[in-house]
């Protein structure tokens, strides 16, 4: 039962990743970016949704066991 609770709790992370890197991707070329600077933003919202859902982990990691 924990592998499907971490399955799922890493594809819910990796959606929200993507969605928040398509929505900044979106955003930079609605305000006029070019495609380098598009795919740079929605690199930089992608990771940066990743090392929060890392730092959460952690915290919580000891609350959890």
């Amino acid at each position: 039962m924990t592998v499907v609770v971490v399955v799922l709790g890493v594809a819910v992370v990796l959606l929200v990743a993507l969605l928040s890197a398509v929505g900044a991707g979106t955003l930079a070329r609605l305000d006029g970016a070019t495609w380098p600077a598009v795919f740079t933003r929605g690199a930089t919202s992608f990771g940066t949704v990743l090392i929060l859902a890392a730092a959460v982990t952690g915290a919580l990691a000891p609350f959890l066991t």
